[in-house]
């Protein structure tokens, strides 16, 4: 392989790898029950670890 023929599916090809991952990255985001999960890691940095554990 020369590198023209490289140069062409790694423009073609590599473009629509990189879409395709990034459509199943958002897809993955906003799946089906991940309100919760992410909710409740977005309220981590805000709890108290000073209190006793129980």
């Amino acid at each position: 392989m020369d590198h023209e023929i490289m140069r062409h599916l790694a423009d073609t090809w590599g473009l629509v790898l990189l879409v395709l991952m990034f459509v199943g990255a958002v897809g993955f985001l906003f799946r089906p029950g991940a309100r919760k999960y992410y909710r409740d890691c977005s309220r981590i940095p805000l709890a108290d670890d000073r209190r006793p554990k129980q």
